[in-house]
């Protein structure tokens, strides 16, 4: 029997405390709900269970930029909504515009409220926002720069990058001259008097006019005719007011004294031409720069309307450019991939996706020059209409297609987090009915453990009845 060393008492004490760690490590789980609580408890669950955190902050951010990317489609589609209703409105006037029941009056009148309208569009354009970014002024839109052109936009199928055009010649406006300075017109006779009729609009030359007024009647005429005259101290001169193949410019004269007069034959026609364009194709060096080829595939096409060139290839390539009047020579293209919105829809990166939403102004819809107060203003004008009107609708069914897309987005991420949050939970939360029954065993243990430990350290007193005999 030993007094110094009760390893009775020990061994119950240790066992103790074996007991009372486990028993506050099932009180913290119980107490936190979590199976790990600190480093030592798991390592590789813990490290596990980090990363798997990570992507669930990730994914419930990426649901709410989703969600924004949705508002912000909603916003744009709205306004052009807007947009697509004042277009059909200006093709409805432009139809009773065409009618011969209106009046000169009457049709002004109706160019005042398309000129309203398109002042309108513009300031959609411009001013149509979402937290503080504008949507519909083409900043959103696939970047694209080049010189010697007055506007240029390209779809998203056309690839970034850079494309090489040649322009061998402009398009030409239809001109006639008569050769003779307005300033030297006199004052006109009984004879000379008639009218000219410039691409069926008429001036009226009455005896008694002074060269000033007929200059004044031959102006009107041709504004209203499309096409323009030479500055008064110019010889007259007439030129369409279109480029093209279908710019004609015809110029009748009643009588041959007053053709004389004017320096005009009594009929002229003359008719204007398209560009001539070639598409440099990637194995044509378009620079002293071997490296720098054009992309443009042996597929592509081009279209003209004046100096207006539309190139389209397969996979829904277009792009679409305007030259400027008289320019000839190489024009690049840079395609950029800047400008489109990038949506982080993923946790991770480069896990985004691209909106583009183009411009939707007058001048990039091409209905900036509209008019219906010329003789062929109102059939130009609804043809134009047409095509602006198809491509706002073309626009707004991009953007359908994009919410589309981000609602089976915000679905998937939805359904991605739930599985992630269930995956972590097996590792992280606490079984509570486990622990609830470790708890009970551990406690019984301790409360057993306290009483044992109290009767190893009676044991010593026994030796004291060895000592009293």
């Amino acid at each position: 029997m030993r007094i110094n060393s009760n390893i009775s008492a020990v061994m119950t004490n240790n066992q103790l405390l074996r007991t009372e760690k486990n028993l506050s490590a099932a009180m913290e789980r119980l107490s936190s709900g979590y199976k790990i609580n600190h480093a030592y408890d798991d390592p590789s669950g813990m490290a596990i269970s980090g990363r798997m955190d990570t992507q669930i902050a990730g994914l419930d951010m990426a649901s709410r930029n989703t969600n924004d990317g949705i508002s912000v489609i909603q916003t744009a589609d709205g306004a052009l909504k807007e947009v697509a209703d004042m277009l059909q409105r200006m093709r409805e006037l432009s139809v009773q515009a065409a009618n011969d029941t209106n009046s000169d009056n009457d049709r002004a009148v109706i160019q005042a409220e398309i000129d309203q309208l398109k002042s309108e569009i513009d300031r959609v354009s411009e001013t149509t926002e979402f937290n503080t970014k504008n949507l519909l002024d083409g900043s959103l839109d696939t970047r694209v720069y080049a010189d010697h052109l007055t506007r240029e936009r390209a779809t998203d199928a056309v690839v970034a990058g850079k494309y090489t055009i040649k322009i061998n010649k402009s398009a030409k406006q239809a001109s006639l001259s008569s050769g003779i300075s307005p300033a030297s017109l006199g004052t006109v006779t009984k004879d000379q008097a008639g009218s000219v009729e410039i691409n069926g609009a008429k001036a009226e030359i009455r005896e008694g006019m002074s060269g000033d007024e007929v200059y004044a009647a031959l102006r009107e005429a041709a504004e209203k005719g499309e096409a323009k005259i030479s500055d008064a101290n110019e010889k007259l001169a007439f030129t369409s007011a279109d480029y093209g193949k279908n710019a004609t410019l015809n110029i009748m004269v009643s009588s041959d004294e007053l053709s004389a007069y004017l320096g005009l034959q009594r009929e002229m026609t003359s008719s204007g031409s398209d560009a001539e364009v070639d598409l440099i194709k990637p194995d044509e060096d378009v620079t002293s720069d071997a490296n720098n080829k054009s992309r443009f595939t042996d597929s592509a096409t081009i279209s003209y309307d004046g100096n207006h060139m539309t190139v389209t290839d397969r996979d829904g390539f277009e792009l679409d450019f305007m030259a400027e009047a008289g320019y000839i020579g190489n024009v690049d293209i840079e395609v950029t991939d800047m400008g489109a919105m990038s949506l982080q829809i993923g946790s991770n990166e480069n896990q985004t996706m691209k909106v583009g939403i183009p411009s939707t102004d007058t001048k990039s819809l091409y209905i900036d020059d509209l008019k219906v107060t010329t003789v062929n203003g109102p059939g130009k004008s609804i043809a134009m209409l047409d095509k602006a009107i198809d491509r706002i609708n073309n626009i707004r069914a991009k953007l359908g297609a994009y919410e589309n897309r981000l609602d089976h987005t915000s679905n998937s991420l939805g359904e991605t987090n739930e599985d992630m949050t269930s995956a972590m939970s097996r590792i992280t939360d606490a079984d509570m009915a486990y622990e609830m029954t470790e708890y009970t065993k551990e406690n019984v243990l301790q409360q057993a453990a306290t009483s044992v430990l109290a009767q190893a350290n009676e044991i010593p007193q026994m030796a004291l009845q060895l000592l009293q005999k």
